[in-house]
């Protein structure tokens, strides 16, 4: 074989190669995907909230070690097992879903090892406000999903940030910690 047949071939399989390593698309599963929160009360106690609605996507290319997260959180969806406290989160002295029916957490998949992501570095967009947010992956797998016969992904995500810095402030006169943690559990299924 000449050099010019060698090299064609050769760029031939990089490209076929490279054609192969494309970011694959999840579609997030409802379903499975409930971000939850722990926030200060009075220092007596934390309360523990999670959102029931929310929707996104992720791109994964693990030979590449590259990918993309966003999810969009119905604030409206708000539960923390306790209707009273339900609608007053609603309100306009912490979720104010009348004004901003939506969060949003937008990344970039990073730290990989093996083709597992260990953190998304990002940025959470809460009451209109956009501040950097990195959370860390404390467990990832992909896997054949055995009903829809599709690559599943799931994930749990954690993180923290002080509310305040988002203009949610209510109860700090009072000496509420501002310091909130952040949980997202998420199960992600490859779009056909």
């Amino acid at each position: 074989m000449n050099k010019f047949a060698l090299c064609a071939l050769a760029s031939l399989v990089a490209f076929a190669g490279a054609a192969t390593a494309a970011p694959i698309t999840y579609k997030i599963d409802p379903s499975h995907t409930f971000p939850s929160f722990e926030a200060d009360h009075m220092g007596l106690s934390n309360w523990r909230g999670k959102f029931n609605k929310s929707e996104g996507t992720v791109t994964l290319d693990k030979k590449a070690g590259t990918g993309t997260v966003e999810v969009v959180v119905d604030t409206t969806s708000i539960d923390y097992g306790f209707d009273a406290m339900n609608e007053h989160a609603l309100g306009a002295d912490l979720f104010n879903t009348a004004k901003f029916p939506t969060a949003t957490y937008k990344g970039k998949l990073a730290g990989f090892k093996d083709g597992v992501p260990g953190k998304v570095e990002g940025e959470l967009t809460l009451l209109g406000v956009t501040k950097p947010v990195e959370l860390t992956i404390g467990k990832f797998k992909c896997m054949p999903h055995p009903m829809y016969k599709r690559e599943v992904c799931g994930a749990d995500a954690s993180g923290s940030f002080k509310r305040d810095d988002f203009g949610m402030s209510a109860g700090k006169d009072w000496g509420f910690n501002m310091e909130v943690n952040l949980r997202i559990q998420i199960e992600a299924i490859a779009v056909e």
